[in-house]
């Protein structure tokens, strides 16, 4: 079985500004564009797609400090292990960006994944880090449209995420990408409740 093997059923009606054929085609055989690489994820990644989660983890939600119950929750989750577990996982589809030195981020697109709000498909961009070096150059609007471009190829109505509430950033971004929110949840870490929005993208 090809690890990362992803399948819907089900069709779309597209705009022709969204994705050819062709360009679908490239993005699975690994494609370039302005000198960075999308591609399938393979087992040989994993060390790197799971240090990439940390920094960027850290960086985004531990800002004054690192308590113990986060560091504890990073070092326990985002394993070498753990991903390389994702990356086989049928059920998973992890694209990652690499320039010419390595992995500068990546994208995990889950299936079967219940949303905490009505009106949702089962289908859930998981995680989406870029490393924050290199926020501002593209990366991440490339990433994030050539996962929506295998979720078209794949025939999906819609895909839904959450994020923190308090990342700015990110809501901007993803607002600005077509994304709208629909509602709204809590990512909880111990006996802590932290707020997070939750987006929809659906495909026209």
């Amino acid at each position: 079985m090809q690890t990362g093997a992803f399948f819907f059923r089900g069709r779309v009606r597209i705009r022709p500004k969204h994705i050819s054929i062709f360009r679908i085609y490239l993005l699975l055989k690994g494609w370039h564009l302005s000198g960075v690489t999308h591609r399938k994820a393979q087992r040989s990644d994993a060390s790197s797609i799971a240090a990439i989660s940390i920094e960027v983890w850290v960086g985004t939600y531990q800002k004054r400090g690192v308590s113990a119950a986060f560091a504890d929750y990073v070092l326990g989750e985002f394993t070498t292990a753990n991903t390389e577990r994702l990356i086989c996982d049928p059920s998973q589809f992890i694209l990652v960006s690499e320039n010419e030195e390595g992995i500068d981020g990546f994208i995990r697109i889950s299936s079967e994944s219940k949303a905490p709000v009505g009106g949702c498909s089962e289908i859930e961009i998981s995680t989406f880090y870029v490393q924050p070096r290199h926020h501002g150059k593209g990366i991440g609007k490339g990433l994030l449209h050539a996962a929506l471009q295998h979720l078209h190829g794949q025939g999906v109505a819609s895909v839904w995420l959450t994020t923190n509430a308090e990342n700015s950033p990110a809501i901007a971004f993803y607002l600005t990408n077509g994304f709208e929110k629909i509602g709204e949840t809590h990512f909880r870490i111990g006996n802590g409740a932290y707020l997070n929005n939750v987006y929809s993208f659906r495909f026209e």
